[in-house]
């Protein structure tokens, strides 16, 4: 039996700051994490649909080291494109990268709603509006409704990284006051919502998840040992 780690590549935006730490603190002791980077400054429609355009080379980079899964690590550009786009897209990592599996974070926070058995989510962001129409329809493609989305309105992906857990807590407690939903998703990877999720659960009372936190329960379960 082969007992080699397990090795997981991550094609991320540049200017994020946050998913590589999440990953490495979090993912299991077997799977190594790889990363290979594509240009983006602004996170909006247009520097994200850029962006994507920019993922073949990176997708290339990062099938040199075999991994055994990879991630494509942003939310929102995986929901901007819709289900067909989203496909096309792993298609063509799987395609460039050697014939790896290929995960986007969308089609991760998906899974876990379905899993989860929600049926009505309350979604928190960091986005400018433009962006969050295609998370709340990318959320409801999983059958769960959308009670609510709010997001913060950056644009620039240095800022989205510098918000605090503690200053989430507070921003999403306040947006949650009297909502009945069943539990609450934090999109955006590069987003300190991890390491805001315990606190933000007592604080609310209800189940919490984050894009950070769905990768690393769908990575978990497909490159389990």
């Amino acid at each position: 039996m082969d007992h080699r780690a397990m090795r997981l590549g991550l094609i991320v935006p540049s200017s994020n700051t946050v998913m590589e730490p999440d990953l490495y603190r979090n993912l299991p002791p077997h799977i190594t994490l790889h990363t290979t980077r594509m240009y983006l400054k602004e996170t909006t429609p247009a520097g994200e649909l850029a962006m994507v355009d920019r993922v073949e080379q990176a997708a290339v980079d990062i099938g040199t080291v075999s991994p055994d899964l990879i991630v494509f690590g942003c939310t929102s550009a995986g929901a901007l494109l819709g289900e067909v786009g989203e496909t096309r897209l792993m298609a063509q990592i799987r395609a460039s990268a050697g014939g790896a599996p290929v995960l986007t974070v969308i089609g991760a926070v998906r899974a876990v709603l379905r899993a989860r058995g929600w049926r009505r989510a309350a979604v928190l962001t960091p986005y400018v509006e433009e962006l969050n129409g295609p998370i709340r329809w990318s959320v409801e493609g999983a059958g769960v409704e959308v009670a609510s989305i709010s997001g913060l309105g950056l644009r620039d992906n240095l800022d989205i990284g510098k918000v605090q857990p503690g200053a989430i807590v507070s921003w999403a407690a306040n947006e949650m006051r009297d909502a009945a939903v069943d539990g609450v998703f934090l999109s955006c990877t590069n987003f300190q919502a991890l390491d805001a999720l315990e606190v933000l659960e007592h604080r609310l009372g209800l189940p919490c998840i984050s894009s950070n936190s769905c990768v690393l329960e769908v990575v978990a379960g497909r490159l389990g040992q």
